[in-house]
């Protein structure tokens, strides 16, 4: 089946459908790769009791949440198997889901706010926070480290064009009409997560009138890490399988989403900019909320699994009770344990000099 592959616990979010819904998914396929659905849910698990210990919880409460969401991902996943094929694949999760099942009033509240704040994350809201006119010249305002023009701007403009051609192509032909309306004038250098690091992204600021913004970000995809586990892909460019996984999994994606290469044979992918894009603060959660939470993330992931799975196998073998919950729980604090051990590791090597290290946050 289809495999997320970097299935943790902050990569699921809200983030608006074609139909202008706010959905909730999962919303990173940077390693997307046909693999073994366990391994998404045994990557979900040791993050779900890594965040709880973050969040302060002690082992009973850490161990509640891998329960909780492993017995989502097993009871949903045998709905999903008495369905048919199309009602699976039109499944999908309201963002409003939160509210719903919100136990308490100031929980609902919490969510509703945070609904609110994600549908003003569109171009034309985002628009006048990051984007001035400078010299006669509308241009993406630098906010360095994160957002910045580099020496070179004006070269990488010129080259970002030519990619933008490229991408165009890969879009259908009536995506293309409204995407053949606008014209990049300007681009700036983007820093994104820990897992990317060091690769290339970018954002590209498009106009197709005085007060008609769009804003595409383009980031280059690497070959997964689940390759020398699970097979090549079996694309020859990986833009093109972060894209075809994504289409895959989600519900619903980006319409502009789509891939391209550089000059020196890169693979990027395109899509659209914090459309939507609903911001969850794990880390101040409560503790109701966390638990509602990993539930949601646990039914998310089971939809998306049984959209190129079999269902029907994966939820024979979870079966009626919880064994399947009790083993992937002492896994998961297991693998959790060992990751704490290796992160301390890590630290004593960099206070003893063996290891340089840049505190980011004072750069």
């Amino acid at each position: 089946m289809q495999a997320c592959g970097d299935c943790h616990a902050s990569n699921f979010g809200g983030f608006a459908s074609p139909e202008r819904q706010l959905l909730f998914d999962i919303n990173d396929f940077d390693e997307t790769l046909q693999a073994p659905w366990e391994w998404d849910v045994k990557r979900l698990a040791a993050s779900i009791i890594l965040a709880s210990r973050e969040l302060g919880l002690g082992s009973r409460r850490c161990e509640d949440g891998v329960r909780t969401m492993a017995q989502s991902y097993r009871e949903h996943m045998r709905e999903y198997a008495s369905m048919r094929a199309l009602e699976v694949w039109y499944s999908h999760m309201d963002a409003e889901v939160f509210i719903e099942k919100a136990t308490t009033a100031a929980a609902k509240r919490r969510w509703e706010q945070v609904e609110k704040a994600a549908k003003l994350q569109t171009a034309e809201h985002i628009f006048p926070k990051i984007a001035n006119v400078i010299n006669g010249r509308t241009r993406i305002v630098d906010h360095p480290p994160l957002v910045y023009h580099p020496r070179e701007s004006d070269l990488m403009q010129k080259h970002v064009i030519q990619m933008f051609h490229n991408y165009r192509q890969t879009l259908p032909a009536e995506r293309r009409v409204i995407l053949d309306r606008y014209h990049i004038v300007d681009v700036a250098r983007k820093v994104v997560g820990v897992g990317s690091v060091g690769t290339r992204c970018a954002v590209a600021l498009l106009m197709a009138g005085q007060h008609d913004p769009m804003l595409l970000q383009f980031k280059e995809a690497l070959p997964s890490v689940l390759e020398p586990y699970a097979g090549t892909s079996q694309y020859a460019n990986h833009g093109e399988r972060v894209v075809t996984g994504q289409r895959m999994l989600q519900s619903a994606s980006d319409v502009f989403l789509g891939w391209t290469r550089d000059e020196e044979g890169r693979s990027y992918y395109f899509r659209q900019l914090r459309d939507m894009k609903m911001k969850i603060d794990l880390e101040n959660m409560t503790k109701g909320d966390w638990l509602e939470y990993v539930e949601i993330c646990g039914w998310t992931l089971a939809r998306a699994h049984a959209r190129t799975g079999d269902a029907a196998l994966i939820g024979g073998y979870l079966g009626k009770n919880d064994t399947f919950d009790s083993a992937l729980t002492k896994f998961a604090a297991s693998y959790a344990d060992q990751a704490d051990r290796d992160h301390a590791t890590l630290v004593k090597a960099i206070r003893a000099g063996r290891l340089k290290a840049q505190d980011t946050a004072a750069a």
